[in-house]
């Protein structure tokens, strides 16, 4: 009998059938602060970061000895449109795609 009352969600005989407004409401509740946590937790620190990283891109001039994303160290030598130009040896220069810079040096 226990089981059975307890699987309606409600007394027995429909007493406590005015309180299902607030019920809802308490139910929805731990997902807003869930969302909440998310926002704080995740979404919000990493466009932080995207925006600071653009913020970079946009900084970059020639003459800047920046790392890449792979890891690859270099002097910037062009500037275009999406794509670096960097020299990362005498005479061995290399193009890659402007979103790939992961730092600039401090030197």
């Amino acid at each position: 009998m226990f089981g059975l009352a307890f699987a309606m969600g409600s007394a027995p005989g429909g007493a406590g059938g005015a309180g299902g407004g607030m019920a809802a409401f308490q139910q929805i509740i731990p997902l807003v602060f869930m969302f909440a946590i998310f926002y704080f937790l995740l979404i919000r620190p990493q466009q932080k970061k995207a925006k600071e990283h653009k913020a970079l891109l946009e900084s970059m001039k020639k003459g800047d000895n920046v790392i890449t994303a792979g890891g690859v160290h270099g002097k910037v030598t062009a500037v275009e449109n999406e794509l670096v130009t960097l020299e990362i040896a005498n005479n061995v220069n290399i193009k890659i795609t402007k979103s790939y810079i992961a730092a600039i040096k401090k030197d």
